[in-house]
């Protein structure tokens, strides 16, 4: 059967998803609700929340909003309940939820790196803990992770994200294995690039940069599109783009040099000091704005031009690195 046979049975399916005020978790929630799911829209900031319900609701979904904090367990539990009390089963699940904190690794201040590691390693471990119980009750179920291409490879002077993306990575690998004799429950685990959503803007910076996204970031609704494919094909991993693909293979050959790079070119702009030191919405819910796209430093190229530039920097490299090994 293929995706477009199977979206047809997404209707009177449920799907509960994560960090759904902003972003990509905004834009797959607009997707689901197109393809007919019952949504439950989840972020800590209620008001946000409501306006992505409204959102839904005027593409014909049915839509709750259920303010919870996936760092805590206890209301991880409880939005379960409520998700389950609102059609009586969960057929699907978006772990998206993440923060981000940049700068040198000693400058973030203790309580942003240790609420960074909550929210994104132990809000995913906290929503499968108490998700997969009722997936082996139902007897089916996908748990669709948005892991960042953060899992392969360390964004530079990230380095608490970093390991929080590694962890993701490493534990729903380990999963998947667990789960591997459950014919109809499924971990898919996505693998996107920088985004050109909010997640920038709403991020904390202890960099000095106040910077905005790269014209090269991918389509947060493209992204969202790719997350809806995988619920409806369920594989274990997915690079959603060539990019994606292109920087975990560059990394992959080529790591000191990826790394030491990207983290050079990362201590030149941050000599620029541009912004002031911010926890973002890693200590409380994102502020405005509440919409999937954020601002980019210049205008957005055409997918044909992004393709031409991947695939430009990728020879680059390799010509570097060849010329290199010869010297």
């Amino acid at each position: 059967m293929n995706a477009i046979e199977n979206i047809s049975n997404f209707e009177n399916k449920t799907v509960v998803i994560t960090g759904a005020s902003s972003g990509v978790g905004l834009a797959t929630a607009e997707a689901f609700a197109k393809a007919g799911c019952n949504l439950v829209l989840v972020a800590r900031g209620a008001e946000a929340l409501d306006i992505a319900v409204k959102r839904c609701e005027v593409l014909g979904a049915k839509a709750i909003a259920v303010p919870t904090d996936v760092s805590d367990y206890v209301q991880v539990q409880q939005l379960i309940s409520h998700a389950l009390a609102f059609r009586g089963k969960i057929d699907y699940w978006i772990n998206n939820a993440g923060v981000m904190a940049s700068g040198k690794f000693e400058e973030i201040p203790i309580e942003v790196s240790h609420q960074v590691v909550k929210t994104n390693l132990f809000g995913y471990l906290n929503c499968a803990h108490a998700l997969l119980p009722v997936f082996k009750q139902q007897g089916h179920g996908v748990l669709v992770n948005n892991v960042s291409i953060g899992g392969y490879m360390p964004a530079p002077y990230s380095a608490v994200y970093s390991a929080t993306k590694f962890g993701i990575k490493g534990m729903m690998e380990c999963l998947q294995g667990e789960l591997s004799a459950e014919e109809h429950i499924h971990i898919c685990n996505l693998y996107p690039q920088i985004q050109r959503s909010t997640g920038n803007m709403h991020s904390a910076k202890y960099s000095g940069l106040d910077f905005k996204v790269p014209p090269f970031a991918a389509d947060p609704k493209d992204t969202a599109a790719q997350l809806l494919q995988l619920a409806i094909d369920p594989q274990k991993d997915k690079f959603p783009d060539f990019s994606s693909w292109a920087l975990k293979t560059m990394h992959s050959i080529f790591p000191k040099l990826l790394v030491n790079t990207a983290s050079a070119g990362m201590r030149m702009m941050m000599k620029l000091k541009q912004g002031q030191p911010t926890a973002g919405n890693v200590l409380q819910p994102s502020g405005n704005p509440h919409r999937i796209y954020g601002e980019t430093i210049w205008p957005v190229p055409s997918k044909t031009t992004k393709m031409a530039m991947g695939i430009g920097v990728l020879v680059g490299v390799v010509l570097l690195m060849t010329s290199s090994r010869r010297g």
